[in-house]
């Protein structure tokens, strides 16, 4: 009997995202390791650490040795000289920095499985493909820092001449992309953006930003159910596991959480894919 070939789809979400690291275990102790990803944002980070050969441990050292400071630099001198005139609000060398020393492979074609790294095309405004089936030119470092920078945060990524952001304003969870993947089972993992505001005492973002963080919320959220809408309503498309780990909905920036965010990836995973096999 041919084996099934899973392919998985990691959503955004920021620190969020370390939930993927416990779904790519579980996965593993249950034979249903991924042939293919397709990612998006922060889970462009987990898919090319899984997809460029860290093994499980090694994965879950890296994640819980991010720190705020690490990625997250306020770019507090442009703000102060340029106002709404400066070009982001954090920095983007230091998680520059951090892609090129932390991804175990910088080359597409020497990756172990292939990967499906979604972008935005700024200016042109639609959906672009880094990766297996998409664009080559560039490295993973480069491709993974396109799919994360996330508009008014960080600066776009100039490759070819062209102006790339997050994967998340198109497909925070990219199933529109994975449709075109041959699959057995799609496993989607979702921690990105809810609709609902968060409550007023972890709301403590500067009114622009948090005017910004909330309209996005909304719009990702409501591309999510689409999408997923979408899926279910076409017969022809792969078995879909929709696994959506118990995280804080509003840790995306919640450093001190990776653990607990690992875990629930993994507590979901198995308690999904435990749900399919009722239903078969």
């Amino acid at each position: 009997m041919k084996p099934e070939r899973v392919v998985l789809v990691l959503s955004g979400g920021g620190m969020k995202a370390m939930a993927h690291i416990g779904v790519l275990r579980a996965l593993q102790e249950m034979g249903r390791s991924p042939a293919e990803i397709v990612a998006a944002s922060a889970g462009a980070l987990v898919g090319a650490l899984w997809a460029g050969g860290m093994p499980y441990e090694e994965m879950v050292r890296k994640a819980c040795g991010i720190t705020r400071r690490e990625l997250y630099q306020v770019n507090r001198a442009a703000l102060l000289l340029r106002g709404v005139g400066a070009g982001s609000v954090v920095k983007p060398d230091p998680l520059r920095a951090f892609l090129a020393r932390t991804l175990p492979e910088q080359r597409f074609d020497r990756l172990e499985l292939p990967l499906r790294i979604v972008a935005t095309d700024i200016d042109a405004g639609v959906e672009v493909m880094f990766g297996a089936g998409g664009r080559t030119d560039c490295t993973v470092a480069e491709a993974v820092y396109a799919s994360m920078a996330l508009p008014l945060f960080l600066p776009p990524a100039v490759i070819g001449g062209h102006r790339f952001a997050d994967g998340g304003l198109v497909a925070v969870l990219p199933l529109d992309p994975a449709r075109r993947v041959p699959a057995d089972l799609v496993v989607a993992v979702d921690v990105g953006p809810v609709a609902p505001a968060p409550p007023p005492m972890i709301a403590a973002a500067p009114p622009l930003i948090a005017a910004y963080e909330r309209a996005n919320s909304i719009l990702m959220a409501e591309q999510r159910a689409r999408q997923v809408e979408a899926w279910h309503a076409d017969p022809s498309r792969a078995r879909l596991v929709l696994v959506e780990p118990a995280v804080d909905p509003y840790g995306t920036f919640a450093f001190d959480r990776t653990v607990d965010f690992i875990e629930a990836g993994y507590r979901a995973a198995h308690a999904a894919m435990a749900g399919l096999l009722r239903a078969r």
